[in-house]
């Protein structure tokens, strides 16, 4: 089965808005942005599955390629708590640099660490992998940078702080190619 990680496309936001959970708009270019991301991605067969955050960022990207999108909570991006649709220019400088120092296990204030967004994302993997039928060729998981910096660490069984070594830009696709209970990786950030 082959296995597409969808990053959504530009966000309609200011420049530094700590957006994780937020549901924020899409740019004005979307409709752009989804004809450049079709040319990196295959054909769908009748049989393929789609999986999206519940978030509007992901959900109408996911509407584009398919009629038939499954969102899953497990797919949000971080909970930023407190931080949510705050610039972080204007958090406390102390308080947002303890967290990017310790962010794998520290949580801004009423919201997740890395770690915790790794261990939802974790569960559901293995939830979506044993549970997809033998028939279906195509799994599209249409998400978020850190959910799909998470889905890397996890299938190749890193650390999570060396998720962040991975490349995820906006409107990218990452496939992977799941045979035989084990998982390859076909490429990153295309």
């Amino acid at each position: 089965m082959d296995i597409y990680l969808v990053r959504h496309t530009k966000t309609d936001t200011l420049k530094g808005l700590c957006y994780g959970q937020s549901d924020v708009g899409l740019a004005k270019t979307f409709l752009e942005e989804v004809q450049q991301l079709q040319q990196k991605l295959p054909e769908f067969t009748a049989n393929s599955r789609f999986f999206s955050s519940p978030l509007t960022r992901c959900v109408k990207l996911a509407e584009q390629f398919s009629e038939c999108v499954t969102t899953d909570a497990r797919l949000l991006e971080l909970d930023f708590g407190d931080w949510e649709s705050r610039r972080f220019d204007d958090l406390d400088a102390d308080v947002l640099q303890q967290w990017t120092d310790n962010f794998v296990h520290a949580a801004p204030p009423n919201g997740e660490s890395f770690t915790d967004l790794c261990q939802r994302v974790g569960a559901f993997w293995q939830e979506v992998v044993q549970g997809t039928p033998a028939t279906t060729e195509q799994l599209i998981i249409i998400t978020h940078a850190g959910v799909i910096r998470a889905l890397l660490a996890h299938i190749l069984k890193l650390p999570p702080a060396n998720a962040f070594q991975f490349r995820v830009d906006l409107g990218s696709v990452h496939k992977l190619q799941h045979l035989d209970n084990y998982t390859f990786i076909n490429y990153i950030n295309l």
